[in-house]
């Protein structure tokens, strides 16, 4: 199963298992938190089936900033950053996920320079998507000033 996630895709089928074995299978209902916006980040966690909404909350209350579907990883910035964890990530279909400790997660980034970059690429695309959405918002502003 971790062989379909596009994170995984290169580590060998020993060492997948090695992961398994030591992360924790996790499962949630609907409308359930992986974790909330200010916990400590104690873990990433890889989406094997379903999805979330990644919520941040702001003083005009929650906003919805992006979705999580199966086979993308969460929880990642608050390990590598060494942050509280900067969104809720609440499910809106039951969800499988795969929860890897801070440090076998930073032990596998270290083991694998493929899994580091790959990790880059989501964070860079994050990045890129909500710089768009930020110049987007701030040109509506300023056309409704």
């Amino acid at each position: 199963m971790l062989r379909r996630v596009p994170l995984f895709a290169g580590v060998e089928p020993g060492k997948l298992k090695l992961l398994a074995f030591t992360s924790d299978r996790v499962s949630y209902d609907v409308g359930e938190a992986l974790f909330q916006q200010g916990d400590t980040g104690d873990a990433a966690y890889v989406v094997l089936a379903g999805k979330a909404d990644i919520i941040v909350e702001s003083s005009s209350g929650p906003i919805k900033v992006a979705e999580v579907e199966t086979n993308s990883i969460v929880g990642e910035i608050a390990i590598l950053c060494d942050v509280s964890r900067t969104a809720t990530v609440k499910t809106t279909t039951a969800l499988e996920a795969l929860r890897i400790r801070k440090d076998h997660f930073l032990k596998l980034l270290t083991d694998f320079p493929e899994i580091t970059i790959e990790i880059m690429r989501v964070l860079a695309d994050r990045l890129s998507h909500t710089t768009t959405e930020l110049t987007e918002a701030r040109s509506r502003a300023r056309q409704s000033d």
